[in-house]
This record gives C-alpha cells, sequence and structure tokens, in this order.
C-alpha cells in the first residue's frame, strides 16, 4: 500500500513541517488545501513548488474546487486560479467537489460543468478529481452518477474519481471502480452514537479499530481490484486537528492498517 497524507491530517503545521513529518512516516505524497489550512491563499506556488522538490515530496492535489457542477457566478474565474497555481505548485489534479447545500442540481448542468472544466485542466496538464459526496444533501452522491457524466462530457482523458471511504458508506454504495479511480481519501467514525444518515466531516477521524466505514474491506476491495494508487488520509475532526502529535496519531492508523490490510 501506498500513502498519501492530505494537510488536514495536520492543519496546525506550516507547509515545510507538514513535508517533512510526511516523508518520517514513509510517505512522499501529499494534498495541500485551499481552507484548512489555506496554503493557496496563502503560499506563492514558487515557494510550494520548491519547498516540495527540497524534501522530495509529489503534491497529488489542491482540495477543493466547490461547488464545481454549479457553473456560475464566480466559480469559472475561481476555476482558473486553482488551476493556475496547481500548475504553477507542481500538484497533478485538482479535487472537484459538488454543491452540497440540499439544491438538486440537473445531470445536463454536471456535464456542462465538466465540459466548461476540461480545457481549464488539459491546458496545464492536470487531472480533474471528481469526488462525490454521500451526504443525504448533496447534490452528487454516486460515483456511477460520476462516471455517466464524464463520458457524456467525453472527460474521459480530464478526470479520474476520488473515492472517499466516507462518503462511499453515506452513500450506501457498494460498487467499485478501480480503473476509473485516481485517488483514495481514507478516514473512520468511531462515535457509536450517531446515526449514518446523520455523520458529517467532524466526525471523521483517523482509522483505527473502532472504525465503522468499513475502511479496511474498502481498502481491500480496491487493491483486489486493480487499484494501486494512493490512500490519502483525510481526517476532519478536531480532535484530530488537535493532537498534540499528529505524527504519532497517524503512524499508529498506518500501522493499524499495513496490519489489517
Amino acid at each position: 500500500m501506498r500513502f498519501a497524507i492530505n494537510h488536514i491530517s495536520a492543519p496546525k503545521l506550516g507547509l515545510a513541517e507538514f513535508f517533512a513529518m510526511t516523508r518520517r512516516l514513509g510517505a512522499t505524497e501529499v494534498e495541500i488545501r485551499n481552507d484548512l489550512p489555506d496554503v493557496m491563499g496563502s503560499m506563492d506556488p514558487a515557494e510550494v513548488r520548491a519547498e516540495a522538490e527540497r524534501q522530495g515530496v509529489t503534491i497529488l492535489s489542491i482540495n477543493a474546487l466547490y461547488p464545481f457542477n454549479v457553473w456560475s457566478g464566480d466559480l469559472p474565474d475561481r476555476a482558473v486560479a486553482m488551476a493556475d497555481y496547481a500548475q504553477a505548485c507542481g500538484a497533478r489534479a485538482v479535487v472537484m467537489c459538488p454543491l452540497n447545500d440540499g439544491t438538486e442540481v440537473a445531470f445536463d448542468d454536471l456535464v456542462a460543468a465538466l465540459k466548461a472544466m476540461k480545457p481549464i485542466l488539459q491546458e496545464r496538464g492536470l487531472t480533474g478529481l471528481v469526488e462525490p459526496l454521500g451526504f443525504p444533501v448533496s447534490s452528487l452522491r454516486r460515483k456511477a452518477t460520476a462516471i455517466e457524466a464524464i463520458k457524456a462530457a467525453d472527460g474521459e482523458g480530464a478526470y479520474k474519481l476520488m473515492h472517499d471511504t466516507f462518503h462511499h458508506h453515506l452513500a450506501g454504495e457498494t460498487e467499485f471502480f478501480p480503473e476509473w479511480t485516481g485517488l483514495v481519501h481514507i478516514s473512520g467514525v468511531t462515535d457509536q452514537h450517531v446515526a449514518v444518515e446523520d455523520m458529517l466531516d467532524a466526525h471523521r477521524v483517523l482509522v483505527d479499530g473502532d472504525d465503522r466505514l468499513e475502511n479496511l474491506p474498502q481498502i481491500k476491495a480496491l487493491l483486489e481490484a486493480g487499484y494501486d494508487g494512493p490512500f490519502s488520509f483525510e481526517p476532519f475532526a478536531a480532535e484530530v486537528h488537535d493532537a498534540a502529535d499528529p505524527e504519532a496519531a497517524l503512524k499508529d492508523s498506518i500501522g493499524h492498517i499495513q496490519a489489517a490490510a
């Protein structure tokens, strides 16, 4: 297995220390963000590229363009800005998340957004990682729908799926698409009292023996089906963000997954 680390796993670390921690954990692949922490909004992309090269890490993605499937307002300008930044800092992909506020988005609008984003990505040598969100209020919950839209947009060369173990579980999905999967996000939920339909990002912790999301079966299914890319930690819970030693916590989670996978 290849592990990657999303900066959300240790958001209080500066970029250089985040990269260094990743290397100490035995990984060489990272994801940076435009929110927590906002690397894109706070650092020159040339600095990010130079630091990544100095420490020998590959930037898999910037996370995330939202809501990518509503191609209106300032979204086209934000998409170009994020793609420009990704190219300049050496990132390989842009994560793309759908509208998640209970508003429905027509399939044709989803396809139109993918068509509009495609040349922006292709001109910069980037991949769009389309991430269905499994929340009940999400406008794009299932990977099969995302694949159908990508095909309708003639976007097979521009897009891959983001398989997120949390969202896969929330959406009640059972099908895996390893040939479409460009990256996998992993996180667990250990709260025994929250119903699946009520799970939120705030419940997402590192994967351990109390996980309710079936991360290990999902990981095994992807590997057995031929997925050979990295598994990137993406926990959002405050208890993870506030951990006194995020490196030790990540090391424990990596060890648990390696022992059981």
